[in-house]
C-alpha cells in the first residue's frame, strides 16, 4: 500500500469515530486547535517565511506571494474562523425532513458526514486550517494535499492541528496532510475510490480541470473567478463606482474579485470618466474595448483573451454594452458562473438580471467580494462552488454533509 493510501485508509478509520463525536467534543477540538495556533503562531510564519522566500527566488507575481504569505494577524484570523466554526451549529443528525407514512412508518432523512474528504489546493495556507476545521465540524476526516509552494508553511500548521486533536480526545488522524513534493501524491488521491469519498478542487482553472476529468472519486466541482460588475443605465453613479473599485480592489488575488467591467452606452459617458480615473490611481491596468479606449489614453487595447481572463492582478477588462441582454450576452460566453453584480436603481432591471444570469451568486448593488462563506455567515468555508449538482456558492457546514433515512417501524412487514 503506498503512502497515500495509507494516509486514506488512516482517514477512514478515523472518519468512522469522528462520524458519532458530539457537537460538545468536535467544539472543544476546534476551540483548543484556535488556541494552539495563535501560540505558536511564531514558529507557524517562520516556516512560511520558507515558503514566501523561495516563492520570491522563484520569480512568482506579487499576487500569488501576497495569497501564500502569512502573518501573525492572518495566524490570528486562521484562529478566529476556527472559534466561529465552533459556534455555529453542527449540521450532524438534522432532519432535513420526515414524516409518518400511512402504513405508520415514521420516515427521516438526516444529515451525515461525507466521510472521508480530499482537498487539493493551491498557494494560500489559511485554507489548510479552514478546511481542517470545517471538516471537522461537519465529522469528516480530511486529506489536505496543498502546493509544493506552501508545504512548509502547511506541514507547521496541520503539525499543530493534528496535536491539538488528539489533546481534545479526537482521532488525529482526522487531519492529514499528504506529500507536496511530487504529482504522484495527487494522481493516487484522485483515484482513492472507497477510500476517498469526495475531492474538491481549490485553485487555478488548470488546477481544477485536471481534477474533474482525471478524478475518479467525485468531485465538487469549485471554480475560477471571472465575476464581472454591470452598471446599468439606471444605475447610481456613486453606488456603481464604490462598488466596481471595492470589487476590482479590496483584495486581488481572491477568486470573488471582479475581473470584468460592463457599462451601460446610456450611460457611459457619466460614468467611465470617473471609474478609469479612479481604478488608475489605485494601480489598476484597464483593458477596454475600443469604445472605453476613447475615453483615456491610460486605457489598453482589450484582446479577445481578456474577457475570459482571471487576472489575480491589478487588472481589468472593460466593455461598453448597449443593453442588458448584450451584457447577460456577454456573461454567458465569458463568465465562470462565480458571481455577477447589477448596479440599477431599477428595481425591474435588478430582478431581470437576476432571474436571466447564471452564476451561483448574483449581487445587486453590493461588491463581488461578499461571495464568502464568511460574509454568508458560514463560517469558514470549503470552496465556492461553481456546478449545479449537490451544493452551488459558498460551501458551509450543510454542504459538506450527505443523508442517509432512518426508518423506524414497529416490526412492519411488506
Amino acid at each position: 500500500m503506498t503512502t497515500v493510501l495509507k494516509q486514506a485508509a488512516d482517514a477512514r478509520a478515523a472518519s468512522i469515530d469522528l462520524a458519532a463525536a458530539t457537537r460538545a467534543e468536535k467544539d472543544r477540538a476546534l476551540l483548543l486547535m484556535a488556541d494552539r495556533l495563535v501560540e505558536r503562531a511564531e514558529d507557524i510564519v517562520a516556516a512560511n517565511a520558507v515558503d514566501v522566500n523561495s516563492a520570491r527566488d522563484a520569480g512568482q507575481s506579487e499576487a500569488m506571494i501576497d495569497r501564500l504569505t502569512l502573518t501573525p494577524a492572518r495566524v490570528e484570523a486562521m484562529a478566529d474562523g476556527l472559534r466561529q466554526l465552533a459556534a455555529l451549529p453542527d449540521p450532524v443528525g438534522d432532519v432535513v425532513r420526515g414524516s409518518t407514512l400511512a402504513n405508520g412508518l415514521e420516515l427521516r432523512q438526516v444529515r451525515v458526514p461525507f466521510g472521508v474528504v480530499g482537498i487539493i489546493y493551491e498557494g494560500r495556507p489559511n485554507v489548510t486550517a479552514d478546511a481542517a476545521g470545517i471538516c471537522l465540524k461537519s465529522g469528516n476526516a480530511a486529506l489536505l494535499r496543498g502546493s509544493g509552494s506552501a508545504y512548509s508553511s502547511n506541514a507547521a500548521i496541520v503539525a499543530v492541528l493534528r496535536k491539538a486533536v488528539a489533546d481534545a480526545g479526537l482521532p488525529a488522524d482526522a487531519i492529514q496532510l499528504l506529500d507536496a513534493t511530487t504529482r504522484e501524491s495527487v494522481k493516487e488521491l484522485m483515484r482513492a475510490r472507497g477510500l476517498v469519498d469526495v475531492l474538491i478542487p481549490r485553485g487555478g482553472a488548470e488546477l481544477i480541470k485536471a481534477v474533474v476529468e482525471e478524478s475518479t472519486v467525485p468531485v465538487i466541482e469549485t471554480g475560477v473567478g471571472n465575476c464581472h460588475v454591470y452598471v446599468d443605465q439606471a444605475a447610481d453613479l456613486e453606488k456603481a463606482l464604490a462598488v466596481t473599485v471595492n470589487s476590482k480592489t479590496q483584495r486581488l488575488s481572491t477568486c470573488n474579485t471582479a475581473e470584468s467591467l460592463l457599462v451601460h452606452a446610456d450611460i457611459a459617458d457619466s460614468f467611465l470618466p470617473l471609474v478609469i480615473e479612479e481604478l488608475t490611481l489605485k494601480g489598476v491596468t484597464i483593458h477596454g474595448d475600443p469604445r472605453v479606449r476613447s475615453y483615456s489614453d491610460d486605457v489598453v487595447p482589450a484582446t479577445e483573451a481578456d474577457w475570459g481572463t482571471e487576472y489575480l492582478s491589478a487588472d481589468i477588462a472593460v466593455a461598453i454594452v448597449d443593453s442588458m441582454d448584450d451584457a447577460l450576452d456577454h456573461i454567458r460566453r465569458f463568465g465562470s458562473g462565480h458571481t455577477e453584480v447589477i448596479v440599477s436603481e431599477s428595481t425591474t432591471a435588478a430582478r431581470r438580471f437576476a432571474a436571466r444570469v447564471d452564476a451561483a451568486a448574483v449581487m445587486i448593488n453590493a461588491s463581488t467580494r461578499f461571495t464568502d462563506g464568511g460574509e454568508f455567515g458560514f463560517g469558514a468555508e470549503i470552496g465556492i462552488s461553481t456546478q449545479k449538482l449537490h451544493a452551488r456558492g459558498p460551501m458551509g457546514l450543510p454542504e459538506l454533509t450527505s443523508t442517509k433515512y432512518i426508518v423506524t417501524g414497529n416490526g412492519h412487514t411488506r
